[in-house]
């Protein structure tokens, strides 16, 4: 499980490095600072299930803020979101050093 865990992460991580990458070379294209939300890049790569996760999200019967809170998220740059995420799944796989040390008997 740790594996996988770490795996996640570190493809999260190429991820943010990527669109991190993209948005700097877009940056200097234009001259101006460019950073692509994670709703629009969501859109690009599937945008039904973007819809089906509103949807969910608005059947589910939690408070309106919840909603709030995932329009905010969409409109947050796609590495940050991406760099988050691979931090998450890296502490959750994660393994601690022993206590006694590296050599201890």
């Amino acid at each position: 499980m740790r594996f996988l865990l770490r795996f996640v992460s570190f493809l999260l991580l190429v991820g943010a490095v990527f669109g991190a990458t993209i948005d700097t070379i877009t940056s200097v294209a234009d001259s101006a600072v460019v950073l692509t939300p994670i709703g629009t890049v969501w859109t690009l790569f599937d945008p039904a299930s973007l819809t089906g996760a509103e949807a969910r999200l608005a059947a589910s019967g939690l408070p309106a803020s919840a909603g709030e809170g995932f329009r905010w998220l969409l409109a947050q740059p796609a590495f940050a979101v991406a760099l988050a995420l691979s931090l998450l799944f890296w502490i959750a796989g994660y393994r601690r050093p022993p206590a006694a040390g590296r050599f201890a008997a």
